[in-house]
């Protein structure tokens, strides 16, 4: 069987590498209290026989899974949720509502997803996408608790990066699960001043004043950590906040910005805008890449983060601004 790469990052709480694209992209989380196991994220479909490989490694079995909690429903965080929920019987699948019922029928989202990435991509990249019986599903309320053995778990209603996004308060580290609500900070980019951290403004639902109000909600819990699905650990959360509220700010300004465009250029041009913003910032971090380098690392991110920001631009359009 294979094991995905993983490590100890808190107390009772595994990083594991899912596999998409490149090492260090994207993480899932596997937390342990006593013999009892919750997955935060499951990477794609194509993670999910790693995932089972560390559960094996850790010498306990598929049984001892009794919850896989999806921040949010974009592949790269839910998409495998369906086979691993196949295959742990036992366990529930914690959701937000909003993004509960594209987990029990997939199909809104293949097809949602295929249009963003293309079919040969996301054939390759995500995989075919198993419904979760409605009843092992259950759509959390903001607030809502889950016992893991003694170790609570609660589901915070966070959206801004998605509108059916949640984040996860684990007690027992003190973290905070935030999927994509605190941002990317890829390892690629620590410097001496610490993490680089920027926001994903990926498709559809780029919502900048919620996301900012997110954000209070989570650091009224005074983590200690967050754990990004982009990827890993995070001290003192509090401490890096306001560069993530700059980068929402500044990214929707560029954005606004461009709304005037012809539209056949606007998306090509907002990345553009954005690639050279992100990469200017990263310098002033003290990031000592390349250009070309960064661009590497960031490639899909610029993509997504301008198809985003057009998302959004077309929806203010289309109710008057």
């Amino acid at each position: 069987m294979p094991t995905a790469h993983f490590h100890t990052v808190a107390d009772g709480v595994y990083c594991i590498e899912t596999g998409l694209y490149r090492d260090g992209l994207a993480a899932c989380y596997l937390i342990r209290a006593q013999d009892r196991l919750a997955f935060v994220d499951t990477g794609t479909t194509n993670t999910v026989p790693g995932l089972l490989g560390v559960i094996d490694t850790l010498g306990l079995t598929p049984a001892h899974v009794d919850y896989v909690i999806p921040t949010h429903v974009h592949l790269d965080h839910a998409g495998g949720a369906g086979a691993l929920m196949a295959a742990c019987a036992n366990a529930m699948l914690i959701a937000h509502p909003k993004g509960a019922p594209h987990l029990i029928d997939p199909a809104k989202l293949t097809a949602g997803a295929t249009a963003v990435y293309g079919e040969a991509a996301f054939a390759r990249d995500f995989g075919a996408l198993t419904p979760v019986p409605e009843s092992r599903v259950v759509a959390a309320a903001d607030g809502q608790t889950f016992d893991l053995a003694g170790r609570t778990l609660t589901f915070i209603d966070t959206p801004g990066h998605a509108n059916h996004h949640g984040s996860i308060f684990d007690a027992g580290s003190g973290g905070l699960f935030t999927g994509d609500t605190f941002g990317i900070s890829y390892r690629d980019f620590d410097t001496a001043a610490g993490p680089w951290l920027f926001a994903p403004t990926t498709p559809v639902a780029f919502d900048p004043d919620a996301w900012q109000q997110s954000l209070d909600r989570m650091l009224a819990y005074a983590p200690r950590a967050a754990f990004l699905t982009h990827y890993c650990r995070i001290d003192d959360p509090a401490a890096h906040a306001d560069k993530l509220r700059q980068s929402i700010t500044d990214l929707a300004d560029i954005a606004l910005a461009h709304a005037d465009a012809p539209a056949a250029a606007r998306k090509d041009r907002i990345k553009q805008a954005v690639t050279a913003h992100l990469l200017a910032d990263a310098r002033a971090h003290g990031c000592a890449l390349t250009d070309a380098q960064m661009q590497d690392l960031l490639a899909v991110d610029l993509e997504l983060n301008a198809q985003g920001l057009e998302v959004w631009l077309q929806r203010r359009e289309k109710r008057g601004g």
